[in-house]
């Protein structure tokens, strides 16, 4: 079949002209990107192609870029194999896949990463992050899974494939900055979906305002949780979070967090997030939780952590581990942010444009000038210094 033949059941308008070829950043060796031209991505039945408009970079994509993990593809770490990383993107949809009625060409939308399979028992449930065949999706191995960034073609790049069920609409009133951080808010939306969700009028601690923590804050604000509390060392980023709704801040830098918590609730918190990822952190997490309360790790730590299970068991503390944001946490996300509940634009700290993609990941990795949320546009907009375009 002719590239142009397999383009004949896509639905296309003139509206948005489709070139043959698009620009893409591919991952060579550990931390080299080239950027390159590849063919335009045909979308399939139950997808659709996405312009890619604006993609944010999260601390996942740095440690894909240096180090593979947890990105698997071809059935092995991404180096080399003409592969574009980067999954927190929006965009405008350019092309239907056959038999797509549910999006319209000209829609803005904003996407999640995982489509998982669609056919093993975690998908099934919902928790197409937990996909049993991850990273299958390549010759006789081919299970269909999609996890795009991770498993398959991601957002650093001019166009992407997604599956329908990963896109969500975006409102004429949201920016595609801030579009793009409803994946980061849609991880904070699953870590308290996992710990029960009915936080209203419930204690939640909060540990760690990087990006997905800072969010956590609005999440379980906008959730009714009374009072939620976030512990970090970085003043400024304790004042960001202070504006998202953090009720009290505690910094263990200052005084000790597991005992602030306990005087404050009485008896311990009854759910805390852990957005920082370290042992402890994690101990800190199961100390300041009150008996049968519940603690969600929402980091991944680079190294194995020793932690105080026999005060878990013995305090029948329930520990609950997430990745992404399954069970369409993201579409809750994008509800709240829609309907104003939080600002979550505060967390934007700088914009690049595509070319730039290098200084962008530096800005990120470095925290250069304090960066939070740093994203690039691919429609020319770019200021690196306090730059909300």
């Amino acid at each position: 079949m002719s590239y142009k033949e397999s383009w004949d059941r896509v639905t296309t308008s003139a509206k948005m002209p489709l070139p043959d070829t698009m620009q893409a950043w591919v991952l060579g060796d550990p931390d080299e990107l080239s950027l390159v031209h590849k063919p335009l991505p045909r979308p399939r039945k139950g997808e659709a192609l996405v312009r890619i408009d604006a993609v944010a970079i999260c601390a996942t994509d740095l440690e894909v870029i240096s180090h593979g993990t947890p990105a698997m593809v071809e059935g092995g770490k991404p180096f080399n194999k003409n592969w574009t990383p980067g999954h927190e993107y929006m965009g405008t949809i350019a092309a239907l896949g056959p038999g797509v009625d549910e999006f319209e060409i000209g829609d803005r939308v904003t996407v999640e990463i995982h489509a998982g399979c669609g056919q093993c028992k975690r998908c099934r449930m919902g928790m197409y992050t937990s996909c049993h065949n991850y990273g299958l999706n390549y010759g006789d191995k081919n299970k269909g899974h999609r996890a795009n960034g991770f498993t398959t073609n991601g957002g650093f790049a001019e166009y992407a494939v997604n599956n329908i069920n990963t896109m969500i609409k975006v409102p004429d009133t949201m920016s595609d900055e801030e579009a793009t951080l409803v994946v980061t808010a849609g991880t904070s939306m699953y870590g308290l979906t996992e710990l029960g969700g009915l936080v209203a009028g419930e204690s939640v601690v909060i540990i760690g305002p990087g990006p997905i923590g800072l969010l956590a804050v609005a999440v379980a604000k906008s959730l009714g949780a009374s009072p939620v509390i976030l512990v970090g060392t970085r003043d400024n980023r304790n004042e960001i979070g202070r504006q998202l709704g953090a009720d009290i801040i505690i910094n263990p830098s200052i005084e000790n967090a597991v005992e602030r918590v306990k005087e404050l609730t009485g008896k311990g918190a009854d759910y805390v997030v852990d957005c920082a990822g370290n042992e402890t952190t994690v101990n800190d997490a199961i100390h300041m939780t009150n008996r049968g309360g519940r603690v969600c790790l929402a980091a991944f730590p680079k190294n194995p952590v020793m932690f105080d299970l026999g005060y878990l068991a013995v305090n029948n503390v329930y520990l609950y581990g997430i990745r992404g944001e399954g069970r369409s946490a993201t579409h809750r996300a994008m509800a709240f942010m829609a309907d104003k509940r939080f600002d979550a634009s505060v967390i934007h700290t700088h914009t690049f444009p595509m070319e730039s993609l290098p200084e962008a990941l530096r800005y990120a990795r470095e925290r250069v000038d304090d960066a939070i949320k740093v994203v690039v546009s691919m429609r020319g907009k770019g200021n690196a210094v306090g730059a909300k375009a």
